[in-house]
């Protein structure tokens, strides 16, 4: 096989990458929201919000993204069920999502019962959309503590504790199958700083790699201006600097934009790098300026993430410094990954930029200005 002919089938994989990746995107398979309530020393109430078709349909947790399940055709299929048609479905579902529920008690399993089930009307069918269960049960007299765990198949989740006086007293992110810690009855959990920072690195790199296409088409995007090292830190400096910022005052609660915004800004924030990088080979005063911009509302969606899923006051500064370290490793990440795929091998060569930087560029200005479109007007 020839140099070019090589090239061209690396560029060929890329295409398909991204245009994959898109799709992905409209199917991300999102972790559950679980808020545990201890209502006294007797009682508990939890709200789960989730994606209940992925979970009948037994979507692996595993996959990206619910396209790439077996059961992707039963998922699209339930995905346009009306709110009653689902919850028929779940009805039938919901001896296998007892099964999958394991809340103990002084390693006692308890069995919850299901108080309320809100399933939203059918939307955009390319979106997944968020029900709501609500369980409540007893537990033992004398019981200390209680743990929380669903089985690996329903996926991630985040567990947000809370009781009648204090409405923030344990957050954790748990992967597919794991278990929380004890949760106290009396509402006396102690989470160490290193659990919680460890935890939210994990949360911030995941963001990037795998959940934020649109954040790595960005990094991408920068990479391709220049072969040089020079424009390419002087970029992603500028870019860390100012998403720490807005991340930062976002969490704090100083300024707030709504997604309705924000979100169309970064698509285009996206098409800008990748139009610049089509006329332009060299780093110009003002990119930098306009990257640190552009990073102002990235770190505003960063935020977004947190604000999801909750971060405990209590370890404030220790969960934000780590979600942002873990979104720097996601973006050095994205960087190195360049670096291997066609940096180390190609960007010397006299053709580099018209074979590899100007195709990539076009296709990821294509993408973008597709979600600025998506984003605006649907």
């Amino acid at each position: 096989m020839t140099k070019q002919k090589y090239i061209q089938l690396l560029l060929l994989q890329f295409v398909l990458s991204l245009v994959f990746s898109v799709q992905v995107s409209a199917h991300e398979i999102r972790p559950a929201i679980v808020d545990f309530k201890i209502a006294d020393n007797s009682s508990y109430e939890i709200q789960i919000r989730l994606n209940l078709e992925a979970i009948i349909a037994r979507i692996d947790p595993k996959h990206s993204n619910t396209d790439e399940s077996k059961s992707a055709q039963e998922y699209n299929i339930l995905r346009k069920l009306s709110p009653d048609a689902l919850t028929q479905s779940f009805e039938l579902f919901k001896p296998q999502f007892f099964d999958g529920l394991y809340i103990t008690a002084e390693n006692k399993r308890l069995t919850p019962k299901i108080t309320d089930v809100e399933i939203p009307a059918v939307g955009d069918i390319k979106l997944a959309r968020d029900s709501i269960i609500k369980l409540s049960g007893k537990v033992p007299a004398n019981a200390k503590n209680i743990q929380w765990r669903w089985q690996d198949s329903f996926g991630a989740n985040a567990l947000r504790v809370s009781s009648h006086d204090n409405s923030d007293l344990y957050s954790v992110y748990l992967q597919a199958g794991d278990q929380s810690k004890a949760i106290s009855l009396d509402g006396l959990i102690k989470q160490s700083h290193w659990q919680v920072f460890s935890n939210y690195v994990v949360i911030g790199f995941e963001h990037i790699i795998p959940k934020g296409l649109d954040h790595i088409l960005f990094v991408v995007g920068l990479f391709l201006l220049s072969i040089k090292l020079s424009p390419l830190l002087w970029q992603i400096t500028s870019f860390t600097i100012a998403h720490s910022v807005t991340l930062a005052l976002a969490v704090l609660g100083y300024i707030q934009l709504p997604a309705s915004i924000v979100e169309p800004l970064i698509a285009l924030s996206i098409v800008y790098v990748s139009v610049e990088n089509m006329i332009s080979d060299k780093l110009h005063r003002w990119r930098p300026i306009i990257i640190f911009l552009f990073g102002l509302l990235h770190g505003l969606g960063f935020a977004s993430v947190l604000h999801e899923i909750g971060l405990n006051n209590d370890y404030l500064l220790t969960g934000l410094i780590a979600f942002n370290a873990g979104l720097e490793v996601g973006q050095i990440s994205v960087i190195l990954g360049c670096f291997l795929l066609v940096g180390i091998w190609f960007r010397h060569k006299p053709w580099y930029r018209s074979r590899i930087t100007t195709p990539a560029s076009l296709i990821i200005a294509l993408i973008g200005t597709f979600w600025v479109i998506e984003r605006v007007f649907f």
